[in-house]
């Protein structure tokens, strides 16, 4: 069962397909997640990727808290389609879903996002690639924020661009982000 938080959804409960591959982010560390973002974004101005999407968790948060610009990409058809058919239902206009394998995504893709939310499965062991890939493309805006959701037993902290790592239980956030000038 995935809950909105917060936004013009805020309560609002979404049941996703048993028969889907994924593993929603937890409400307490979404939530704690959200807190961070809230004190760096005004989400009515973001241009967000939500890649490994799964079930759209974290991209109906977005959409709810006013996000005009979302893009969720999954290599699964069935959470493509799920997300499809949830931001119809809920008229979340803003929320577009591809289906897409996310390194041919970030190779094609030229936009520029101001949140990249990425929660690739856990058995994944690409992380530095991932990174890589994203700033090489330059698909983060300056100020901008990527967001890797992963097992608190992984470190990402060697990876290039790493600024911190915030636990909650068994998920960690690792965020990234580009170096700022002094």
């Amino acid at each position: 069962m995935i809950r909105i938080i917060s936004g013009t959804h805020k309560g609002r409960k979404i049941q996703a397909p048993k028969n889907l591959p994924v593993r929603p982010t937890t409400d307490r560390a979404k939530e704690s997640l959200f807190n961070i973002l809230n004190n760096h974004f005004y989400f009515d101005e973001v241009k967000a990727l939500d890649l490994c999407a799964g079930t759209g968790n974290i991209s109906y948060e977005l959409a709810s808290r006013g996000c005009p610009d979302i893009t969720a990409i999954d290599d699964n058809n069935g959470c493509v389609k799920f997300i499809q058919a949830t931001a119809e239902k809920l008229e979340m206009d803003t929320l577009h879903a591809f289906r897409a394998e996310v390194f041919q995504f970030i190779e094609k893709d030229s936009k520029q996002y101001d949140l990249i939310f990425a929660d690739p499965p856990y058995d994944f062991d690409q992380y530095e690639k991932l990174v890589e890939k994203i700033f090489e493309r330059n698909l983060l805006s300056e100020e901008g924020f990527l967001v890797i959701e992963h097992q608190s037993m992984q470190d990402l902290n060697e990876i290039e661009h790493f600024q911190e790592v915030r636990k909650y239980g068994n998920v960690s956030f690792s965020f990234f982000e580009h170096e700022k000038e002094e």
